[in-house]
C-alpha cells in the first residue's frame, strides 16, 4: 500500500520512487509533505545554494508553419503581429546582451516556410564572432527537426554543422506532453513525442547538453504528467546529457486551448515543482520558470525542491503572448534580492551550470 510515510522512507532512504508513488503524490492534498520531502531531496544535492545566469531570449521569427492549439506566439506570413528578424539585428541584440553582461543568448522561434537552414548557421556564425562570451542556447527538437526537412540533411549532420557553425546547447522545448494522445489534441502538427526523445537521445550523442520542459495545466491529466517524467528520467538514465527540468505553466488568456482552461493554480504549480523533484532523481537541476510561474509562486517553489531561477531572460515573447503578467525582464540584482529573501544563496552560473559568483 502506497502512503506519504512509504514515499517519505523511500526519499530519506534515498531511493528511487516509483511511478505509481509519483501519481499518489500528485492525488494527494497534503502540499506540505510533498514541499518537505522534495526540500530533503534538494538539499541532499544542492545544499541551500539557487542558481541563476544573465541571459536574453532573442526570438528570431513568430512565423510558423504549425499552428499548435496551445500557442499564442505563432503567426502566418502576412499575418498582423509575423516578423522575421534580420541577421543584423540578431546580432545588435546578442551584443547589447553581451554588454549588459550576459553570459547566454536563447534562441528559440517559429518553422519559418521561407529561412533556408543556413540562415540559421549563419546566424550561429555572426553572433560567435561579435558577441565571442556568450554561450549560444539554440533551437528546440523540434526546430532542429524541421532543420533536417528543410536541408535533406540527417539529424546528425545537421548537429554537426550547427555545433561547427557555434551551438553549445539545447534548450528543452518542444517536448510539451510526451504522451501521444494529449499530443494529438494540443499540437497535432508537432512532431511525435518518442521523435522529440530521439533527437534529444542524438543531440547528447553529439555531445550536447540540454534541459527538458513540461507544458502542463491544459488537457492533460496526472498520469499523463508522470508518464512524461517517466520518460525523460529513462532516456537520462541512458544518456546522463539532461541538465534541469522545466515544468511550464500554461497560460490559457490568448490560446485556442483557453476554452473551459483556466490554467494552473498556485498548489499545482507548487505540488509539480516538489513531485518532479522527488521523481527525476537523476536530474540535478529542477527549475521555477518565473515568466509563467510569477515571481512569488517562483520565491516559494525554492521552499519546494527547486534550485534554479532561469535567469534575467530579458524581452521573453512565446510566454507573455499567451496571457503571462509577469515582468519581461529581471535584473539581477531582482534575482538576488527574490533567492535571499528566500533563505538562500543565490549562486550566478554559465550555462552549464559552472560557478560564476556566489552572493
Amino acid at each position: 500500500m502506497i502512503t506519504i510515510e512509504t514515499i517519505s522512507a523511500h526519499i530519506h532512504a534515498g531511493q528511487r520512487i516509483t511511478s505509481d508513488e509519483a501519481f499518489f503524490l500528485f492525488r494527494s492534498n497534503d502540499l506540505l509533505a510533498i514541499g518537505e520531502l522534495a526540500a530533503l531531496a534538494n538539499e541532499r544535492n544542492n545544499g541551500t545554494n539557487v542558481y541563476f545566469n544573465v541571459n536574453r531570449h532573442i526570438n528570431p521569427t513568430n512565423v510558423c508553419v504549425n499552428r499548435c492549439a496551445f500557442c499564442a506566439f505563432s503567426r502566418t506570413s502576412g499575418e498582423d503581429g509575423a516578423y522575421t528578424l534580420a541577421l543584423d539585428e540578431i546580432c545588435r541584440r546578442a551584443c547589447e546582451a553581451e554588454r549588459d553582461g550576459a553570459t547566454e543568448v536563447h534562441i528559440v522561434g517559429g518553422l519559418h516556410p521561407d529561412l533556408a537552414f543556413e540562415f540559421y548557421e549563419e546566424a550561429l556564425r555572426a553572433i560567435r564572432s561579435t558577441a565571442q562570451r556568450l554561450h549560444i542556447k539554440a533551437f528546440t527538437a523540434v526546430e532542429i527537426e524541421y532543420f533536417s526537412r528543410i536541408s535533406g540533411l540527417t539529424v546528425e549532420k545537421v548537429f554537426e554543422r550547427l555545433i561547427s557553425a557555434g551551438l553549445g546547447s539545447m534548450p528543452g522545448g518542444g517536448a510539451e506532453i510526451l504522451v501521444e494522445n494529449v499530443r494529438q489534441k494540443i499540437c497535432p502538427e508537432k512532431i511525435s513525442g518518442s521523435r522529440w526523445l530521439e533527437i534529444i537521445r542524438l543531440a547528447h550523442r553529439a555531445g550536447l547538453k540540454t534541459n527538458a520542459t513540461m507544458l502542463y495545466g491544459h488537457v492533460e491529466n496526472f498520469a499523463d504528467r508522470v508518464a512524461h517524467m517517466e520518460m525523460l528520467r529513462t532516456l537520462q538514465d541512458e544518456t546522463g546529457g539532461f541538465q534541469a527540468f522545466i515544468p511550464l505553466a500554461f497560460q490559457a488568456e490568448n490560446s485556442d486551448l483557453k476554452l473551459d482552461i483556466k490554467g494552473t493554480s498556485g498548489i499545482d504549480d507548487l505540488k509539480t515543482l516538489a513531485i518532479a523533484r522527488v521523481y527525476l532523481d537523476n536530474f540535478d537541476h529542477i527549475k521555477a520558470y518565473w515568466i509563467m510561474l510569477g515571481e512569488k509562486i517562483a520565491q516559494v517553489s525554492l521552499s519546494f525542491g527547486v534550485n534554479d531561477l532561469d535567469g534575467t531572460v530579458v524581452e521573453e515573447k512565446i510566454g507573455h503572448d499567451a496571457g503571462a503578467n509577469s515582468p519581461q525582464s529581471l535584473t539581477k540584482e531582482g534575482i538576488i534580492r527574490l533567492i535571499r529573501k528566500a533563505g538562500k544563496v543565490p549562486v550566478e552560473r554559465d550555462t552549464l551550470y559552472h560557478p560564476i559568483r556566489s552572493y
